[in-house]
């Protein structure tokens, strides 16, 4: 199946677990794809993104362009457009407002 149709079945629906009450979504991750032709969790991408940010010269922040270059030297292909969208998810500022200029 295509990930937009499990998405779409997906929505607003949830499930009772002895854990607790997981939206359905929770339980499948969406794949980056790779330049050698496999693919890459999106939640792998987050974290390396997160690190990336964390690893970054405060004085000089990495852009989402950037963040996208040195993915695609990891073997990462995503679009800037997904870096922004997973930045936002991870409550990361852009590179505008993360810069320090002390």
């Amino acid at each position: 199946m295509h990930e937009s149709t499990v998405s779409r079945v997906t929505t607003n629906k949830f499930v009772h677990t002895p854990r607790g009450i997981f939206e359905l979504k929770y339980f499948f991750n969406s794949g980056i794809g790779k330049t050698d032709g496999d693919s890459v969790a999106s939640e792998s991408v987050k974290l390396k993104i997160k690190e990336l940010v964390g690893n970054e010269d405060p004085k000089k922040p990495l852009s989402d362009q950037k963040i996208v270059e040195l993915l695609k030297k990891d073997g990462i292909k995503i679009a800037r457009r997904t870096v922004a969208k997973y930045r936002d998810m991870l409550k990361i500022l852009p590179s505008s407002k993360r810069k320090k200029y002390f």
